[in-house]
């Protein structure tokens, strides 16, 4: 339920925030509720992935890619993520999550994500993701980026260690047998 509330803040509140291009960082501060709460009193860790979809929500709404995707049927799905912890995050304390798209390759887009508070990185995590189509099939960066506008200035280039990251958590494609077997 907590989600909801915070996709309906998103979604009431987005227009009052900057709008900005996909080529800059994101930013939406939030709050630490009690729901969000693991029985050690800090932020859950699961709480931090479900709060990273809100922040790229949030961006995609105030870059205006969003609407576009809707409207040609296009949505996006994490494939890989990982998230290093550094600081716990307490009840009530006020924090950012900073978003910002690192770069592509010819399968998937990836994104980093900075919880902060105080100007100091509490967590990190890098996502990568890839675009479905509601009618059935997948789509390549390149065809997200030329329907969504394009790529303002300068495309990023995606940092090597990423892409190492990238191909050393890929599990197999879903038609592919992924047999569960513990050496």
């Amino acid at each position: 339920m907590k989600l909801w509330f915070r996709i309906l803040y998103v979604w009431l509140t987005w227009r009052r925030r900057p709008k900005l291009t996909i080529a800059e960082v994101s930013r939406i501060t939030l709050r630490v509720w009690p729901t969000d709460l693991d029985v050690y009193n800090h932020m859950n860790n699961g709480v931090f992935l479900t709060l990273m979809d809100i922040a790229r929500y949030d961006q995609g709404l105030r870059t205006g890619i969003r609407q576009e995707w809707n409207r040609r049927g296009w949505f996006p799905i994490v494939v890989n993520s990982t998230i290093s912890y550094r600081k716990a995050l307490l009840p009530w304390q006020k924090f950012t999550i900073e978003t910002k798209v690192l770069g592509w390759d010819e399968i998937a887009y990836y994104i980093e994500q900075r919880f902060v508070r105080d100007g100091e990185i509490y967590a990190r995590a890098i996502m990568r993701g890839r675009f479905l189509k509601r009618s059935w099939g997948t789509l390549t960066p390149q065809e997200v980026l030329e329907g969504s506008g394009g790529w303002p200035g300068k495309p990023p280039v995606l940092p090597k260690w990423v892409k190492d990251w990238a191909a050393s958590v890929q599990l197999p494609k879903g038609k592919e047998p992924a047999p569960s077997t513990w050496d």
